[in-house]
């Protein structure tokens, strides 16, 4: 290999190191972002899971009793625990007001009956709950985001690394090749002419 090409792949690597590097450490950054906004909004809301046993999870169905009871009496700081709420309990809860209609169905029926206002209370709560569900939805996505940025960064860095491995073999292989060069080097032998005696 010649010394321009050798240099040349030596500058590809260290900026690839220094590209992966900067990559890797901003998706670091992301990853820690995310998650700690998303733990330090929720945990300013202080909302807790009903505790175990207690009616609000039993009298769920199994499947969302289940799902509830894994983070019983804890305090919702994460993004899984934010869709467990939302799609296990507060969803729950949605269907069973108005007969599972969704907001818009019972907000048309409360505008052709503006005077039930039974009906105009339940538009409000599936309202309110519809709204803290996409919320608690929306934070669990960009929980998702933070935890998918932290597997890139590590990702990322493990290439870095590798990289790095590969110019520092590079740079022996080199060195190796330099010495050998040096010490297989033909001194040429001077030639003396020799005179003979007449």
């Amino acid at each position: 290999m010649t010394s321009g090409m050798r240099w040349r792949i030596f500058v590809l690597q260290v900026g690839l190191i220094g590209i992966l590097a900067f990559v890797s450490g901003f998706a670091f950054w992301a990853s820690s972002f995310a998650t700690s906004t998303v733990h330090d909004q929720l945990a300013a809301q202080q909302i807790y899971f009903p505790a175990v046993g207690s009616t609000a999870i039993t009298s769920l169905p199994k499947v969302d009793a289940t799902a509830m009871t894994q983070y019983a009496g804890q305090e919702l700081l994460t993004g899984q625990q934010a869709q467990v709420y939302a799609n296990n309990f507060i969803n729950v809860h949605l269907g069973e007001i108005g007969g599972g209609k969704t907001y818009s169905q019972l907000s048309a029926a409360s505008q052709a009956d503006p005077t039930n206002t039974t009906l105009a209370g339940q538009v409000q709560t599936v309202f309110r709950g519809d709204t803290l569900r996409s919320i608690l939805l929306n934070t669990y996505g960009w929980w998702q985001v933070g935890q998918f940025a932290g597997y890139a960064a590590i990702g990322l860095l493990v290439a870095a690394i590798a990289v790095l491995g590969a110019f520092i073999f590079e740079i022996y292989s080199w060195s190796t090749s330099r010495k050998k060069e040096s010490t297989t080097r033909v001194v040429p032998a001077t030639t003396t002419s020799a005179r003979g005696v007449a």
